[in-house]
């Protein structure tokens, strides 16, 4: 059936309430009419009436597993980073200068003739200290120290009993493929790529010159089978009230005896005495038994494997191929490496992002753009709050507290307060292998000088040249990069229905995520705490339990479906961001139109923009290998199901676009799930 537009155009307002006076990026009002499939009704597939011929006439770029409004992007945001870079690299700086560091790790990233010719050498040490291995206590030991890989991970991170502080943490780790599910399952892929990792493995022996290749390639992966068999689930491992498990440092040293965990906290500066919270207690346990179980040798080529398979883009480019063949190609599908020069721009990006942030906010990031922001997030927040007074399934005594929590959230938008800093990080131009094992130590020696610290709530994880958004529940914050505001999320010239759904709904998805099935486990101060009444937690649960069944539902593949438990989190900020967007949207409208009503453009109304605007910023195209590998490891749901899955529960939904039970994507009302 064919879905005809309301009525004609009229005038359009911008996101500041006036008419816009410089054209938006995309079309007339901020959307790319070109990409909709008109053929298509909004009822039977909303994605691909939005989305559809763009899908149709768009190619994934050779170089990625995924393209999408995310990817378009992040590329743009890429070229706006590289010529930063390159004038770094270009003119340089005095010693010790931000240029000067830039320039130096870049310098050493391009220069492939001089990794080429160091070969295996600066790998050597590491190599030689695991060969030296005589006993399971000699491997423990050579395990508990940073460089080497582990069945157990250890780092530090803010308390969720007392955010204010640092603490100890730890949790499994150990395996070489993405999670456990790709060593137990026989459905789908997953026995291909199980067969590919062998290879892969036997290929790294080779290229090392380490004997008995693919024996040792049929070791590790039984080694690694039975760490994953140990290892807890995906939908475990994400609840925040499994997970919570302090204890001293005592107790868990007992966990695994044999694996001295003692000498992990001792390797890493940290004490041997005081708390420490154990994501996964089983599971390190069970490593405990499994590296007992396991032949030295066996572990002398689990840890060399790794030490190499880990550290592939730093030695000769057979292993950095080797490694894209297996885990970009087979894994995702990739068809091939993206140029030298992109990928050192988006490693010296990653590893000195701070750097180059502060150029780019000079360079590309408006301050009117954090005008607007600040107004959308009012807006946005005013609109919860008035959702969460009226919320018919949540008693007085809860509703307080999630005001309360509410009205203590933080807003960061753009750019950091305090930038990080690299005072003595040395990086040398001719040293590409070194300088990545010198920032390494550098990152874990900042988080160490911290730890006896109280939490610094200022600083910033990610540049602000990134294409996110995030909510932290031990800081009660939501940061905006300056990378994600931009069209089509936020544009200053387009509509205000557009910035309303899709930066709007990005804007509630955060909010969103303070009030999931995890966030909801933390208080307004960011501690970890039950503040549900048991009825109140009771219909939570239900509704929310209709949410995963709807999204278990969605199946690309014959052998491979949503998960909508591990999902649950993202999708709940989807729905709950859209609920938000859409009153403040509507809030908006009342304030800043005649009887409250956005006039109709190119035929459509305020409120089909707005839901125009959440489906055109999950336009994605996957390769197969991609999409089962979203589907694998989560948490998040695909763009067409994100766009598909959150508008069929919205009744403004319904009405914006007279869909009707005859439609494939229509919910009775009664069974549509509405929690925020």
């Amino acid at each position: 059936m064919k879905w005809l537009m309301a009525g004609a155009a009229g005038l359009a307002l911008g996101a500041s309430s006036a008419a816009f006076a410089d054209a938006p990026r995309f079309g007339d009002f901020g959307f790319d009419e070109t990409g909709m499939d008109r053929s298509v009704h909004p009822g039977d597939d909303f994605y691909a009436f939005a989305n559809g011929a763009w899908d149709e006439r768009t190619e994934i770029p050779s170089d990625r597993a995924r393209y999408g409004v995310f990817d378009m992007l992040s590329l743009e945001v890429e070229q706006q980073v590289r010529s930063i870079i390159l004038d770094a690299a270009e003119h340089g700086g005095p010693e010790g200068s931000n240029e000067q560091m830039i320039a130096d790790l870049f310098a050493s990233w391009m220069d492939a003739e001089a990794i080429e010719e160091a070969g295996l050498a600066p790998a050597l040490p590491y190599l030689n200290a695991i060969a030296a291995i005589s006993s399971h206590e000699d491997a423990a030991a050579l395990m508990a120290q940073r460089p080497y890989h582990a069945p157990y991970s250890v780092f530090i991170s803010a308390d969720p009993e007392d955010p204010s502080r640092y603490i100890m943490r730890s949790g499994q780790s150990g395996l070489g493929l993405p999670t456990r599910d790709y060593y137990l399952l026989d459905t789908g892929r997953f026995p291909d790529y199980r067969e590919a990792y062998l290879a892969y493995i036997g290929q790294i022996f080779e290229l090392a010159g380490l004997p008995g290749g693919p024996d040792m390639a049929q070791a590790i992966l039984a080694l690694e089978t039975a760490l994953a068999e140990a290892h807890w689930t995906r939908e475990d491992s994400r609840d925040v009230s499994l997970t919570n498990n302090r204890m001293s440092t005592a107790e868990f040293f007992e966990l695994a005896p044999g694996l001295h965990l003692d000498r992990a906290l001792e390797a890493r500066g940290l004490p041997a005495d005081g708390e420490i919270i154990v994501a996964q207690p089983s599971a390190i346990t069970g490593a405990g038994e499994v590296i007992a179980s396991t032949d030295v040798e066996t572990l002398k080529a689990w840890l060399s494997f790794h030490f190499l398979s880990d550290r592939a883009s730093w030695l000769p480019a057979a292993f950095d191929q080797a490694n894209f063949d297996f885990f970009s190609r087979t894994l995702s599908g990739v068809e091939e490496q993206r140029e030298r020069e992109l990928r050192g721009v988006q490693l010296v990006n990653g590893a000195l992002g701070h750097l180059v942030g502060q150029v780019y906010v000079e360079r590309y990031y408006p301050p009117e753009a954090s005008r607007q922001m600040d107004e959308l997030i009012t807006n946005l927040t005013e609109g919860f709050r008035g959702r969460l007074e009226r919320l018919d399934w949540m008693d007085d005594e809860t509703r307080e507290e999630a005001l309360t929590k509410l009205s203590a959230f933080e807003p960061r938008i753009g750019y950091p307060e305090v930038w990080n800093e690299f005072d003595g990080l040395e990086l040398r131009a001719g040293d590409y292998f070194g300088n990545r094992m010198r920032m390494s130590d550098f990152a874990w020696d900042e988080q160490l000088r911290r730890f006896p610290d109280p939490v610094d709530r200022r600083r910033w994880g990610w540049p602000p040249q990134i294409v996110n958004a995030s909510y932290s529940p031990l800081m009660n914050q939501i940061t905006f990069p300056a990378g994600i505001l931009q069209a089509p999320f936020f544009d200053m010239h387009a509509d205000a229905a557009m910035n309303y759904g899709a930066i709007g709904a990005v804007i509630g998805h955060e909010i969103g995520h303070g009030f999931d099935d995890n966030g909801r486990r933390f208080d307004a101060e960011g501690r970890i705490r039950d503040w549900w009444t048991a009825e109140t937690n009771e219909r939570f649960v239900e509704r929310s339990d209709r949410l995963v069944e709807q999204y278990n539902e969605f199946c690309p593949f014959e052998d491979a479906c949503v998960n909508g438990r591990v999902a649950l989190g993202e999708n709940i900020g989807d729905l709950g961001g859209m609920q938000m967007a859409y009153e403040a949207y509507r809030n908006y409208a009342a304030a800043n139109y005649p009887d409250g009503e956005p006039p109709v453009i190119n035929g459509f109304t305020g409120d089909q923009r707005f839901f125009l605007a959440w489906a055109q910023v999950w336009r994605t195209l996957f390769r197969e290998d991609a999409l089962r590998a979203q589907l694998a490891r989560g948490p998040h749901s695909p763009g067409m199901y994100r766009v598909n899955g959150v508008v069929r529960n919205l009744d403004a939904w319904y009405d914006a676009f007279g869909i009707t039970e005859e439609h494939e994507l229509y919910i009775p009302s009664d069974q549509r799930v509405r929690i925020w």
